[in-house]
């Protein structure tokens, strides 16, 4: 197969192989071919080799001098094409060796595959040729060409196609494969076309694979790889990642100092100068005295300073224009871009803090504290509220007690003298004070302190009038207790510091007195007692007793002050002992388990006034030494028991003993314990019945209340047991329907709602019903009813069966009515009803013409018809002459 590369009017070189020649010298053999094209069609255009043994002719043949079956490595050399209408082209030559031929081949046949160009079998006149194959050199396209389209870019023929009819055809990406349909070729005469324009940036090479195949598809030639490379164009400018870019540098910094980078990126080949970006600085923004400031690296980006005075204070930030080119910064034929470059000038502690004033003052009253006495100004250049702005305040001469400290005001930065340690007249009437300002953070390097860093604060001391103070404060004494009353205890006086102001007057008052056990003299503060003093008293605290007093000056205005008294009182026996315990409880006999009862004493006195005590048995009642015994324990403990072989009856006895303590004198006490004598089992603990009995009662009276226990449960029991019956008996007889929504006639008991009306004073009461009949019969005539039941027997009604049918219902109620309807006893009762006068005049008229007339033009016969309830009617009115 021979490939025909094709150049375009661009001034391309390419190599084009050519169809097998022979040469008719053995050393002079044609191995390739080239096409150059200059686009005028190669007049004067001259071919010249880097090696002497291969050359070129005018019409593009390259040859072979000499014998190169002797060459055993692939050869190289370049080949140059130049004319008087076009630059001077280059391109390399590679040929190889290919493999030894069979032994069926002539001895003299040589291969010769030019890598790049093509591959040529050269053989001996006489010889057959050996099939051949092809090495095709890259083919270059260049982007964003203009057309017309199709182009085409290479010619592809098989030398088989002289014989049978050749089909060509391409696969690969760009072709069958997306994007489809970028090269196509002519399948008949093998030529390769472009369709459309490249872009390098979307895809910059190709790989294609070229057939040619017979007409029933099978393999003529092997397949050809094709390699495609878009050529790059300037056809995209430099791109800044961000529009802004933010940098800092330190004020004061030296030239050469990093501040910040930038980078722009190219689309176009880096290998190129279509890519290569280079940087320059446009004029910097605000234009100081040095107008160059930065500068930044053509290559890298890199901004650094370029020249010293980098002033916060003078300027603190600038913005420069940054330009990106291409074509290595070719402004005439490159491509830019710009993007904003800001660079802040951070401060640096260069400017010491500057006092305003070279002196301050102030003043306080003495005793005063966290009170601001003088403030402090200052000026510093550096940057508001940062470390290197911010105050500090120290007072280095001055004040040795501490009296003053500075604070500093976090928004004004001014230094607050403030009084942290009262200060008192009488000792110091000014200060003096030398302070010194500084920043958080230190000074620059080479920058020293100024001297308006330093400054004087005069500080004067008002003079106010103190209140009086007790020497000693508290005050401790110690007395006995139980001193009397009037009694002089101490002088508790108090001092006055105000030594420069005229003598002033001190009067004493009581501030706190809990128990109200003291006085105080007013003028010499001499304190006496008021009451006898109580060691034992609720308002002594571990034997101190504590008071206050008030001592007041005669200054303007009056000042006070406080002092406190503990008296430490002494104890005295003053307090008898107390038996404990006062209640216990003892075997009726003795054992050799239980001894007795422990008993102790309680004393209000402490040592040596207290314990050890003595428990002693009264001589009277004799029975008290004869039946009960004491024997000592320890000093504060004895057993109380009954004697050997005394038997006592259970109950409660009370057994005087009498304690008496250590005090000197002692004091003796007469207490009486209640000891409950019962029976004991064998761990010598009261039995129940034992207890009982010990509570004064009798056997018989034990049993009579056990009986009386009974007896109440028993009723309780019958009590509850006839309850249940009768609930029982209620449900079993209970009607289908229950009492409240009886439908029998029921009793309606009706007020009196008013009589006429001329008659509206009555006794509203008679017209009630009575409760009784003696009642009606013992009132005086008047308006009256009277209701009253027939003492005959009740009429028996069916019973409702526990469990109804629900066929029985209708007859059980039939039932019901008809013995209703029979029941005499049933309200409303038939009975005479007697109303009196109700008054005359009235407007509604006379009812007399209701009145009722037997003119026998009725029959009231029917009445007997309507049941017993219209008995009485039927008799007074169907009754006829009869009546």
């Amino acid at each position: 197969m021979i490939v025909c590369p094709v150049c375009l009017c661009s001034q391309m070189f390419a190599p084009l192989p050519i169809s097998d020649k022979r040469h008719s010298e053995l050393f002079s053999i044609i191995v390739s071919t080239v096409m150059f094209d200059d686009c005028m069609e190669n007049e004067g255009v001259v071919f010249q080799s880097s090696d002497p043994i291969f050359s070129v002719r005018q019409d593009g043949f390259i040859f072979a001098r000499g014998d190169v079956a002797s060459l055993d490595e692939p050869v190289q050399f370049k080949l140059t094409a130049s004319g008087p209408y076009t630059n001077v082209w280059e391109t390399v030559i590679q040929l190889a060796v290919t493999d030894p031929p069979s032994p069926e081949q002539n001895d003299n046949e040589v291969t010769f595959v030019s890598r790049g160009l093509g591959m040529l079998t050269a053989q001996n006149q006489g010889h057959r040729r050996q099939k051949r194959d092809w090495v095709i050199p890259p083919i270059n396209v260049a982007e964003n060409s203009r057309g017309p389209f199709p182009q085409m870019l290479v010619s592809i023929r098989s030398d088989q196609d002289k014989d049978i009819s050749v089909r060509y055809s391409i696969t690969g990406v760009g072709a069958d494969q997306p994007p489809n349909e970028v090269f196509s070729i002519d399948p008949v005469l093998g030529k390769m076309f472009v369709t459309k324009p490249l872009d390098r940036e979307h895809r910059s090479s190709y790989h294609l694979r070229a057939h040619a195949v017979d007409m029933n598809g099978n393999q003529v030639e092997n397949p050809i790889d094709l390699h495609i490379f878009v050529i790059d164009m300037n056809d995209n400018r430099p791109e800044f990642k961000n529009q802004v870019y933010n940098g800092s540098v330190d004020e004061g910094s030296r030239p050469g100092t990093y501040v910040m980078h930038l980078s722009a990126f190219d689309a176009d080949d880096n290998t190129t100068a279509n890519g290569m970006v280079r940087y320059r600085i446009l004029p910097q923004t605000p234009h100081s005295s040095i107008p160059n400031m930065f500068t930044i690296n053509s290559e890298t980006g890199d901004i650094v300073t370029v020249a010293p005075g980098l002033d916060r204070e003078k300027v603190s930030q600038y913005t420069i224009i940054v330009q990106a080119t291409d074509m290595e910064g070719n402004l005439s034929f490159g491509l830019s871009n710009t993007a904003t470059a800001i660079i802040t000038v951070t401060d640096i502690n260069d400017n010491p803090p500057m006092l305003t004033s070279r002196t301050f003052s102030g003043e306080v009253p003495e005793n005063q504290v966290d009170v601001v006495v003088a403030n402090l100004t200052v000026i510093d250049a550096d940057q508001p509220h940062s470390p290197n702005w911010n105050a500090v305040y120290r007072i280095i001469s001055g004040d040795p007690a501490g009296h003053f400290t500075i604070r500093t005001d976090p928004v004004t930065n001014d230094g607050m003298v403030t009084v942290v340690k009262p200060v008192d007249f009488e000792m110091n009437r000014a200060f003096m004070l030398t302070v010194v300002a500084s920043n958080q953070a230190h000074l620059a390097s080479g920058i020293l302190s100024s001297l308006q860093s330093t400054a004087g604060v005069t500080i004067s001391i008002q003079d106010v009038n103190e209140p009086p103070y007790f020497p000693t404060n508290p005050k401790h004494i110690r007395f006995e207790e139980g001193v009397p009353a009037g009694t002089s205890l101490t002088t508790f006086s108090a001092s006055d510091p105000d030594r420069l102001q005229m003598q002033q007057i001190i009067r004493y008052s009581k501030l706190n007195d809990p128990a109200d056990w003291l006085s105080i003299n007013r003028t010499n503060g001499q304190i006496v007692t008021t009451a006898m003093l109580d060691r034992e008293s609720v308002h002594v605290k571990n034997n101190i007793y504590e008071a206050t007093f008030l001592a007041t000056d005669n200054g303007s205005p009056a000042a006070s002050g406080t002092g406190t008294l503990q008296i430490y009182l002494i104890d005295i026996n003053d307090n008898p002992p107390a038996l404990v315990p006062r209640e216990s409880q003892i075997c009726e006999r003795m054992n050799k388990n239980v001894n007795g009862v422990n008993i102790t004493a309680a004393d209000a006195d402490t040592d040596p006034n207290a314990g050890p005590f003595v428990f002693e048995l009264p001589n009277f009642p004799s029975s008290i030494r004869r039946n009960w015994t004491i024997s000592r324990i320890s000093g504060d403990f004895a057993r109380l028991g009954l004697r050997y072989q005394v038997y006592l009856e259970p109950g409660m006895y009370e057994v005087p003993i009498i304690v008496s303590d250590s005090g000197n004198p002692p004091l003796s006490n007469r207490s009486v314990i209640k000891v409950k004598v019962c029976p004991c089992d064998e761990h010598g603990d009261c039995t129940t019945l034992g207890a009982v009995a010990a509570a004064g009662l009798g056997t018989g009276a034990i049993i009579s209340i056990l009986i009386c226990i009974i007896i109440l449960l028993s009723m309780v029991l019958l009590f509850v047991v006839w309850i249940k019956r009768r609930e029982k008996e209620r449900q079993t007889k209970q009607l289908l329907i229950d009492p409240e929504d009886d439908v029998r006639d029921n009793i309606l008991k009706y007020d009196e709602e008013g009589g006429g009306e001329e008659d509206q004073d009555y006794d509203l009461s008679q017209l009630q019903q009575p409760d009784s009949l003696e009642h009606i019969m013992s009132k005086p005539p008047g308006i009256r009813r009277v209701d009253e039941r027939p003492i005959i027997p009740e009429s028996q009604y069916p019973i409702r069966p526990v469990v109804p049918h629900p066929g029985d219902i209708g007859d059980f109620i039939h039932e019901g009515l008809r013995a209703a309807d029979n029941d005499p006893t049933a309200p409303p009762y038939d009975s005479l009803l007697v109303f009196d006068y109700e008054g005359s005049g009235s407007t509604a008229g006379s009812v007399s013409s209701l009145n009722s007339t037997s003119t026998g033009d009725q029959d009231y016969d029917y009445l007997n018809d309507w049941g017993p309830r219209f008995k009485k009617l039927a008799d007074m009115y169907g009754g006829g002459d009869d009546d």
